[in-house]
């Protein structure tokens, strides 16, 4: 195993912060104590994790991940595949990792989060003091197909079987186009990705997701995790929220409350920071 490389002594993280393509952030605080890493769903943005800006206290930084092929890097060349993919995300926030920090990852995001923190660590970073996988089952236990092959019709109609994409966006055939660029070239990575045989985290490790969600069922995300617990050698945690596969929006306060108490439950209870009254 590679040695860690302690916190005070990497370069100038702050210096690090210039504008990169994959990563946007969106914190107040000059001095935040904790780093959140987000990673978007398949499909999905940076700008879905904005609205939890509002809720974050000023010892958080929030830092979310934009993959290629959608809104501002729709020119950018896609990723070939999930290990091109993380060791891209790897570099970007490698070198952002000054503090103490957290992976959440979605759905396709916490395979994502789950590979970059085994990556991470080969190249000696320090490794998350949480993970958070949310709405899909542990890497060599999720279901797979083949919908990155498919036609627009069934991939329209799997977006609309998941929720989270408005029916106004799948009807209008330049948004829809754009929207189904960006799933497809993810469901093209999550569908063809073969996870390696690794040791398992030493991180705790939080399982959310929604009690309807038809990626995992009721009884299997109470029960058994979804399989997530065989990848850590810390505690596993299951918190199964009210919502589909989108719970998240609904749930946003919830879900950011759920997040900072297992980050520090200082977080959560009162300090400098003033919550605001946007939901």
């Amino acid at each position: 195993m590679t040695a860690s490389v302690p916190y005070a002594s990497r370069p100038s993280a702050r210096a690090a912060r210039a504008e990169s393509p994959w990563i946007r952030r969106w914190s107040d605080g000059d001095t935040p104590r904790f780093t959140l890493i987000c990673l978007p769903h398949a499909g999905g943005s940076a700008g879905f994790y904005r609205p939890w800006a509002a809720l974050m206290p000023a010892e958080v930084e929030l830092l979310a991940i934009q993959y290629p092929a959608r809104e501002d890097r729709f020119e950018d060349p896609e990723a070939a595949g999930m290990e091109e993919l993380v060791e891209a995300v790897a570099d970007a926030v490698g070198p952002l990792l000054d503090r103490p920090y957290a992976l959440f990852g979605h759905s396709m995001g916490s395979a994502v989060a789950w590979e970059l923190a085994h990556e991470l660590n080969r190249r000696g970073h320090p490794g998350p003091r949480r993970l958070f996988a949310s709405g899909r089952a542990a890497p060599g236990t999720a279901k797979t197909g083949r919908l990155h092959r498919q036609n627009d019709d069934t991939l329209a109609a799997e977006l609309a079987r998941l929720g989270g994409t408005s029916r106004e966006v799948l009807d209008d055939p330049g948004l829809r186009s754009l929207v189904l660029t960006a799933v497809r070239h993810d469901y093209r990575i999550i569908e063809t990705y073969r996870p390696a045989d690794r040791p398992p985290l030493s991180c705790p490790l939080h399982v959310l997701t929604g009690g309807a969600d038809p990626e995992l069922g009721e009884e299997r995300s109470r029960d058994r995790a979804g399989g997530w617990a065989d990848l850590t050698t810390a505690r596993t945690e299951v918190r199964v929220f009210p919502g589909d596969h989108f719970y998240l929006t609904p749930r946003r306060r919830e879900v950011v409350t759920t997040v900072l108490r297992r980050l520090d439950p200082s977080l959560t209870t009162g300090g400098a920071h003033t919550w605001p009254s946007t939901p």
